[in-house]
């Protein structure tokens, strides 16, 4: 018999890694891990495996289709050759509810062959039940992994998407013809750095304000242990972006930028994510201990894990705790360089990070386009018409820091730290001055999601903060000018 023309067959079309930049599988398990009405659920259901545990999976993971990652460039193929009269059969190893829960968004498949409960159709599996269902060689297949190279021995052409270099060769050497090849997945460590959020790392540098403020600059020893504080707060700060990131999925997948984040948008497997999270936590833990730090590290973990987890859904709360997070990389430094920090200090960056908190909140607000004025944003407390009050209480927070800035200059351990705690008086109009400019390019949304990447990227933030600097270093070398007469 001879081989069918291309239009002529079914193109059977794999889901997991191939039509979507995902696994439906660890997609529902984190859904299920990251809702705590469901948490208890996970040990017992993971004593389950195959067919069974895909669909028990399925029947308590609540997953849109229409927020999934889908591979653009071959979804854009697909509807071409729908429209050109071909059929095709969505084939994949995913349980019966999740995959036609995705056949019917998408509308485009003339039949679902999947996982039942009882069949899981992977490898063998399929290659058996389209070759029942088709006949040898009477059947295109599109696949990504391993376990395709089964399936593709049994069809008449194939279509390869986003293989490695061996399966990309193993499928060539079937003896099927190659109609395509899709292969735009980015390298997979360029996402790991990506989620990792390297441009957050400036946050850790407050682990050098104690030292600095005690004026222990020459002290060698302290600037090496603040130093490997600072990787031990990058590594770990990291592992619990990733973390959050996991947990905030769907919600990530709706808004216009985190919807391109590399767990969002399938670049970094949720497996690979998750496994990356656990080394980098331990690697801070490991250092953190090794500075006798530990504590404190501890404490910033579980307060991050459970702001990701339930504290994130309350208003107030959420951004009290953002401030507080912030401050505790204040502790992680003095903790780790043996120089107190004064209740001042704990204070006046405790306002000022409740600030920030609060920008980012409202930035995020005004960034849901569309919506009504009573809208709640999902994974979030507040309403689209909170911005104004949003603002009205970083107002509060930029004069209560002030205050507590001025509270400072005019006490005693000014007087006796410094030699002209006089110049230091510049300072409350120098940061009231900031703090009020970033709140205004927030309202005029040119914040885009977090102000400390806005602030790195700001000339004006940078002369601020020269100028904070040179007060400080006048102030405390006595570099006044003195007065006559």
């Amino acid at each position: 018999m001879g081989r069918p023309d291309n239009k002529s067959v079914p193109l059977c079309v794999d889901l997991d890694g191939t039509l979507l930049r995902t696994d439906l599988l660890f997609e529902g398990l984190l859904a299920i891990a990251t809702n705590w009405r469901l948490l208890h659920r996970l040990p017992r259901l993971l004593t389950n495996r195959g067919a069974r545990l895909k669909q028990l999976v399925a029947e308590l993971a609540t997953i849109d289709p229409a927020l999934l990652p889908y591979n653009k460039n071959l979804l854009d193929d697909l509807r071409h050759r729908r429209a050109a009269g071909q059929s095709l059969v969505m084939t994949t190893g995913a349980d019966a509810r999740a995959a036609h829960a995705i056949a019917d968004h998408l509308d485009l498949f003339d039949e679902v062959i999947c996982s039942d409960g009882a069949r899981n159709l992977v490898g063998e599996v399929k290659a058996g039940a389209l070759v029942e269902r088709f006949g040898r060689k009477n059947f295109a297949y599109v696949g990504n992994a391993q376990h395709d190279v089964l399936v593709w021995r049994e069809a008449h052409s194939i279509v390869i998407v986003n293989a490695g270099s061996r399966v990309g060769k193993q499928a060539r050497n079937c003896g099927a013809l190659v109609e395509a090849e899709f292969n735009d997945h980015s390298s997979l460590l360029r996402a790991c750095w990506q989620a990792m959020r390297p441009q957050l790392w400036a946050r850790n540098l407050l682990v050098f304000v104690p030292m600095i403020m005690a004026h222990a600059a020459g002290d060698r020893s302290a600037w090496i242990s603040a130093l490997w504080m600072f990787v031990a707060l990058c590594a770990t700060a990291s592992g619990t972006y990733l973390v959050n990131d996991l947990s905030d999925l769907a919600a990530d997948r709706r808004h216009a930028r985190k919807c391109n984040r590399p767990l969002a948008s399938g670049m970094l497997p949720i497996t690979t994510a998750i496994g990356l999270a656990i080394v980098l936590i331990a690697l801070g833990f490991g250092i953190a201990a090794a500075l006798d730090a530990l504590p404190v590290l501890f404490i910033y973990v579980a307060a991050s894990l459970s702001y990701s987890f339930f504290f994130k859904d309350f208003p107030i709360v959420d951004v009290v705790m953002l401030a507080g997070l912030s401050t505790l990389r204040l502790l992680a430094g003095s903790v780790a360089t043996g120089h107190s920090v004064s209740p001042w200090l704990v204070a006046f960056f405790g306002f000022l990070f409740l600030n920030v908190a609060l920008m980012k909140r409202a930035d995020e607000m005004m960034a849901v386009e569309g919506a009504s004025s009573d809208a709640v944003a999902l994974r979030r407390g507040y309403r689209t018409s909170d911005v104004t009050r949003l603002q009205i209480l970083g107002g509060a927070a930029t004069l209560a820091s002030g205050i507590v800035l001025a509270l400072f200059i005019g006490s005693t351990p000014a007087s006796a730290q410094y030699r002209s705690p006089e110049l230091l008086w510049a300072l409350v109009p120098l940061v009231t001055f900031w703090q009020c400019r970033l709140w205004l390019s927030t309202l005029r949304r040119e914040m885009h999601d977090d102000p400390i990447v806005y602030v790195a990227r700001d000339w004006v933030s940078w002369l601020v903060a020269a100028c904070i600097l040179a007060l400080f270093t006048a102030a405390s070398y006595g570099l006044a000018p003195s007065s006559s007469g």
